[in-house]
């Protein structure tokens, strides 16, 4: 682990630090209480599809998780994203997915080589994220068997559900915005594997990923207990107040 940058922000640390993973540098970020000692509560967040780890949602709850509760949060830069790119492609990259995902009106989501890029980044994030785990419990502002919950929708939820199947250490997670695509039998298969509680987040007019393949990953969690929080609207219009939800789920299986 190389720590690059430290700051406080509202009386919270937040601490940028780099891993080495399979000959990639992986840049991540930390946010605790600085006065509240090991924290006991691990949350991992996982940025959608053209955004970063410090991405405002991420960031604004990280922030309040810290202050309110003394939990750490932990969020990385998916492969060809964030800090891993220049900042002309960033933007360019924002521009072309916020297109097409408020563009896209024909309800057959994401097209085959925008599935086979997704997969490729979920199956190189995989190991960057468990990897940035372990750093991260080795920490001092976070208790070596803190309780890890883990939260990411969109391209999110395509890396979360491998990760966390693998990852015995993951308590709970929130997932949404993604389905199984036909052909994804890998994905149904690592969804199968999850028995943790799960909340999940869906758009029942969501373009990106059709109300059929939201439903059908769903199904699939091995869990005994899931719960599927559905709104009205597109990809980009998950309601203010499922912020709510998604604190009370981390308070109600981790703390």
């Amino acid at each position: 682990m190389e720590l690059t940058k430290e700051k406080q922000i509202d009386g919270v640390a937040q601490r940028d630090f780099r891993l080495e993973v399979d000959g990639q540098s992986v840049p991540c970020t930390v946010w605790s209480h600085p006065d509240a000692g090991p924290a006991p509560v691990l949350i991992c967040m996982g940025h959608g599809g053209s955004q970063h780890k410090k991405t405002a949602g991420i960031r604004a709850r990280a922030l309040e998780y810290a202050a309110r509760l003394g939990w750490v949060t932990l969020a990385i830069d998916a492969p060809g994203h964030g800090d891993r790119i220049s900042r002309e492609r960033s933007a360019e990259l924002e521009r072309s997915v916020g297109a097409r995902v408020t563009g896209r009106a024909d309800g057959r989501g994401l097209d085959p080589e925008e599935a086979r890029a997704l997969s490729s980044i979920a199956q190189r994030a995989v190991p960057e994220w468990r990897a940035a785990i372990d750093s991260t419990l080795g920490l001092d502002c976070v208790s070596p068997h803190a309780a890890v919950g883990y939260w990411g929708v969109s391209m999110g939820t395509r890396i979360g559900v491998p990760m966390v199947a693998g990852d015995p250490r993951i308590r709970c997670a929130i997932f949404g915005l993604a389905g199984v695509r036909p052909g994804q039998a890998d994905f149904a298969e690592a969804a199968r594997r999850i028995e943790i509680p799960i909340q999940f987040v869906f758009q029942w007019d969501d373009a990106v990923a059709p109300r059929e393949h939201g439903i059908e990953l769903f199904d699939a969690f091995g869990s005994k207990e899931k719960t599927m929080h559905v709104n009205p609207g597109g990809h980009m219009g998950i309601p203010s107040f499922e912020r709510d939800a998604w604190l009370a789920f981390f308070q109600r299986h981790l703390s």
